[in-house]
């Protein structure tokens, strides 16, 4: 009887180490899963890194651009990329203060 119970424990040591081991590589995954997900986010990445940058703007940038540029009494330069359009937005933004978490 000793045997099987020095036995039952080991087993159940070696299943404990096991699942403590499974367990370390998931967080491990999820912490890469939720590192790619924000990489991937377009709310975080650089336009610079945009695979449509240097498209013309859009619809949408154009019009709040033409808004951002009066506001700021800024020239208005409609020839801009995606990517242009967007850091001029942010930079427009800082300038009037419109769009910013803080209106």
């Amino acid at each position: 009887m000793p045997n099987s119970i020095c036995l039952s424990s080991n087993i159940y040591h070696t299943e404990k180490h096991m699942i403590n081991q499974e367990e370390e590589l998931f967080d491990e995954q999820d912490n890469e899963n939720q590192k790619a997900d924000l990489k991937g986010s377009n709310t975080v990445k650089d336009p610079d890194e945009w695979t449509t940058g240097d498209e013309p703007m859009t619809g949408a940038q154009h019009s709040y651009l033409k808004t951002l540029s009066d506001e700021a009494k800024e020239e208005f330069d409609e020839t801009l990329s995606k990517s242009e359009a967007s850091k001029r937005i942010d930079e427009l933004q800082h300038k009037t203060g419109r769009g910013l978490d803080n209106n």
